[in-house]
């Protein structure tokens, strides 16, 4: 494999995007049929007025602990957190992927470019939520 062909490289990165979307999809499409299996409401009117007073998690943040206990446990809403989790890491990823890929070409301005934009963005996912001044 030669990393450093261009049309490997397009198709890596076209695989973490389609593979991480469609992964993303799937988990929140599994919460989302959990959810309404739940419920026991036939009618959707009447699905969303129950949805509207039942999503958690508004108030504060959700720990990783309970997210995966919750993923154990089957609740739908911790499924679906998951997949939005598998959405927001699929560009990341990408990024990341590009680092690499870049320098197996040995293109360190590409590099360096490439891993500060990946520092700002876990910066961002990362560090921000902890800031009070980003705390609303």
């Amino acid at each position: 494999m030669n990393l450093r062909d261009p049309e490997l490289m397009s198709s890596v990165i076209g695989r973490i995007l389609r593979y991480g979307v469609i992964l993303s999809a799937a988990t929140v499409l599994f919460g989302t049929i959990l959810l309404a299996s739940s419920s026991g409401v036939s009618d959707s009117a009447d699905f969303l007025v129950y949805l509207s007073n039942q999503v958690p998690h508004l108030a504060g943040f959700v720990s990783l602990q309970g997210l995966l206990s919750g993923v154990v446990g089957l609740q739908a809403y911790s499924w679906i957190e998951l997949g939005v989790i598998f959405l927001i890491a699929t560009p990341v990823s990408r990024v990341a992927i590009s680092v690499l890929l870049f320098a197996a070409e040995r293109d360190r301005l590409y590099v360096i470019i490439t891993a500060v934009v990946l520092a700002l963005l876990l910066f961002s996912l990362l560090a921000t939520p902890s800031i009070p001044l980003f705390q609303s």
